[in-house]
């Protein structure tokens, strides 16, 4: 088998896994999404903790700080669509990264699909549940503006500081030509994000 040919498997593969869990979302609401997207989030971590044994001793000295956005690291109290919007760029990107062809000589690729296809199930959720409550805003709109144009809908304000925030990342792993050390430190600093997401939308009685 060619190497485009064993690519398109992988990619078929994880097409279908994907698709087998994408009814069961469209029949949730939102408020039972939250549920079940704390509890992938924590399957995700599990997943990347899995994914070394312990952080290399000779990567300590190439740590750097990727400056995580202060909006993500000082909103006490987000608001919910804030919070999601904010962590669907999050998936997205991390996506991307654990995407990449060259993680395959640092880590083991059942751990790379298994990272892959949770995040694109993270992405799923996040879309339905963004998509439900753009669909409620448009109602209240148009009820409360029976009769008028409801007008141009105002577009929600882009992550651009979270987009910045991952592309430091992944110049960082170009510049060092993603090896361990570089791959290890984006592993941590992903584990991060997804705990503050956590963090973020716990009950309040966790808090």
């Amino acid at each position: 088998m060619s190497a485009k040919a064993g690519v398109i498997q992988k990619c078929l593969w994880l097409a279908c896994l994907v698709g087998l869990f994408i009814p069961h979302i469209l029949s949730l609401d939102c408020n039972s999404l939250d549920f079940h997207l704390r509890r992938l989030t924590w399957q995700n971590l599990r997943f990347l903790n899995s994914m070394s044994d312990s952080f290399p001793v000779e990567c300590l000295r190439e740590t750097k700080a990727f400056e995580l956005p202060r909006e993500i690291l000082s909103h006490a109290q987000p608001l919910k669509r804030n919070i999601r919007e904010t962590f669907y760029e999050i998936s997205k990107q991390a996506f991307n990264i654990f995407s990449q062809y060259a993680f395959q000589s640092i880590w083991e690729e059942k751990h790379l699909r298994q990272i892959q296809i949770g995040l694109d199930q993270q992405l799923q959720y996040l879309e339905q549940c963004l998509k439900e409550e753009k669909d409620n805003e448009t109602m209240k709109e148009m009820e409360k503006d029976e009769g008028k144009h409801p007008g141009p809908m105002v577009s929600q304000p882009s992550n651009l500081n979270v987009k910045r925030y991952f592309r430091r990342i992944v110049s960082f792993l170009k510049d060092k030509k993603f090896s361990l050390c570089a791959g290890e430190i984006v592993r941590l600093e992903i584990i991060r994000c997804l705990y503050y997401f956590l963090r973020y939308t716990a009950p309040p009685w966790r808090k």
